[in-house]
């Protein structure tokens, strides 16, 4: 029985996929700073910026999986929050990596979550790729710096994934329940202009994404975890409201506004790239929710 730890683990896509492992046949170990009441999994506590990692957590692990980071839209971005969001997700990449190489470990792989910020935020009519370069903005650097702290493991000859992931659509947790929560008071409308594209991916395909980027020997390096289908913010939301038979009476939200109320933070909601999803199927991945409207059906289903 091959044994994972995962890093973050307590959070909405970790606490889903321990599940699925364990379903597998998987022996799952987390490290988190808090425990959930509710897991059904071996959770050992750290703190990563005290250098310390029990060794239970590593002893015999198979597979590593890198999932712990400060919430991007939990707290205005102040400079202290900025440093906590790239430091949270670098250091512990960093601990994990010394850990192992003092004591002479080597798992299967190294994957790590990251985001399709890397690519920045740029609504065009490209088509961003694994390839392409980083931006130069907060985002785009922060996910360059959690990259490279992965990159490390390869001089350890471990193979090392990257998913660049899209906004996670699931029910409950995650970021749908709240930009549909408008829509459920009834005053449903759009961000800024509702042009602006949303890469999104299914919690369910997001987890199968990792599970293939375990089993797969083949699988190095970046990947874009994101759905095929390319949307606008405007589109999600009238399709959010056509499943539930909700009308949209409100005006945009304009962007000024959220510019004030958000600051920094607002480019996240005001401005969207297109991501290619062809590299993850070029691999052989199936996605279950290829499309929108199966993803909202489902997960609306799911809620009731």
């Amino acid at each position: 029985m091959a044994k994972v730890l995962i890093t973050g683990g307590t959070g909405l896509i970790g606490s889903r996929l321990g599940k699925q492992l364990l379903s597998r046949g998987y022996e799952v170990v987390v490290l988190s700073r808090t425990k959930s009441a509710e897991s059904p999994v071996k959770t050992c506590f750290w703190n990563p910026s005290k250098s310390k990692i029990p060794a239970e957590a590593l002893d015999s692990v198979d597979f590593i999986i890198h999932l712990a980071g400060a919430g991007l839209a939990d707290k205005r971005w102040t400079s202290a929050r900025k440093r906590e969001i790239v430091d949270s997700r670098v250091l512990p990449a960093g601990l994990l990596f010394e850990a192992i190489k003092e004591r002479n470990i080597k798992p299967g792989a190294v994957i790590s979550a990251s985001g399709i910020a890397y690519y920045g935020t740029i609504t065009s009519e490209k088509i961003f790729e694994e390839g392409d370069a980083a931006a130069s903005d907060f985002l785009g650097s922060t996910c360059f710096r959690w990259e490279q702290a992965i990159d490390r493991f390869e001089s350890l000859g471990i193979r090392t994934v990257k998913l660049r992931t899209a906004v996670v659509l699931s029910s409950p947790g995650g970021a749908l329940p709240k930009m549909l929560l408008p829509l459920r008071l009834g005053f449903g409308s759009a961000l800024g202009s509702g042009r602006q594209y949303l890469p999104w991916i299914h919690v369910d395909d997001l987890c199968a994404i990792y599970l293939k980027a375990i089993e797969d020997n083949e699988m190095r390096g970046a990947y874009n975890a994101v759905a095929p289908e390319h949307i606008s913010y405007r589109h999600l939301i009238n399709q959010a409201a056509k499943l539930q038979n909700k009308k949209l009476w409100f005006p945009d939200v304009p962007a000024w506004l959220l510019r004030l109320l958000l600051g920094e933070m607002s480019g996240m909601l005001l401005k969207g790239s297109r991501v290619s999803s062809s590299k993850i199927q070029a691999a052989g991945f199936d996605f279950a929710y290829p499309a929108l409207s199966t993803a909202l059906h489902q997960l609306f289903m799911t809620r009731k």
